[in-house]
């Protein structure tokens, strides 16, 4: 083989790993403002962002949102007040705060909501858990949410999703009238 092809496919190796480098660079950078990370296996909740500081003689933690859960700058799961969650309208990806009181009670407040969009479908129920049904996606539901927006199954129901985001938990608006 000639110096030149083999410089030529040295050349090519050096800028399809530098092309390579960039895009992996983009990528998570993008997820990045997404507050998403990704390995090989999977996409999941990125935690380094999370804060976890002392005010006074009070603890203040910062978490993201899952579902029924928070998930923690330890990335273990506790779980948050399904009535706290279903009546604040709380969606996959909201950033909130934790306030701790040397009483033992906590504050729950969302500190960042995601970008969001409202969706109308149907409510149902799939093994024992109530979900509804929008555009081929099932997003499930807190059964919190059923009980305080007194929804029944086939009711109409005006859901808010994470926007450009995969979710497979919705949060409940309302309850759209029947006619």
């Amino acid at each position: 083989m000639d110096a030149k092809k083999l410089q030529a496919i040295r050349d090519f190796v050096l800028n399809a790993e530098k092309s390579l480098k960039n895009a992996k660079k983009i990528l998570k950078d993008v997820l990045e403002e997404q507050w998403v990370s990704i390995n090989d296996e999977e996409v999941s909740y990125d935690t380094k962002w999370l804060n976890t500081y002392n005010s006074k003689e009070e603890k203040i933690v910062e978490w993201v949102f899952t579902w029924e859960e928070m998930l923690w700058v330890d990335n273990h799961k506790y779980p948050v007040p399904v009535n706290y969650a279903s009546k604040s309208k709380l969606v996959q990806w909201d950033r909130l705060k934790l306030t701790i009181e040397p009483s033992g009670r906590m504050l729950y407040k969302q500190i960042k909501p995601i970008d969001r969009e409202t969706k109308v479908w149907l409510l149902t129920k799939e093994q024992g858990k109530f979900q509804v049904i929008s555009e081929w996606l099932t997003y499930n539901v807190l059964t919190a949410a059923v009980t305080h927006f007194k929804a029944e199954i086939g009711d109409s129901v005006s859901i808010i999703v994470p926007t450009g985001k995969h979710a497979n938990f919705a949060a409940i608006e309302s309850v759209i009238p029947k006619s």
